[in-house]
């Protein structure tokens, strides 16, 4: 039995990053649009600490794996 999905419904991958395609660093801007979250709270959460940056010169980027070890640490705070 073979199963036909319609063109309309199907996932379009073409939107997903591979891991090589995505940057190690991203700026403030990029992190808020990852977490859905407002560039002022973003730059909130950064300034607190509660998201970890690094500076190059004078331009402030956060790291991505930084992200991930954001939200395990709300994760695990929900517990």
């Amino acid at each position: 039995m073979t199963i036909t999905v319609p063109d309309s419904v199907r996932l379009d991958t073409t939107d997903i990053a591979t891991q090589e395609d995505m940057p190690l660093l991203l700026t403030v801007e990029e992190a808020a649009h990852r977490l859905r979250i407002g560039r002022t709270q973003m730059y909130q959460l950064v300034k607190t600490g509660e998201v970890e940056s690094v500076c190059i010169g004078r331009l402030r980027r956060v790291p991505i794996e930084c992200l991930a070890a954001y939200v395990s640490g709300l994760r695990e705070g929900s517990r």
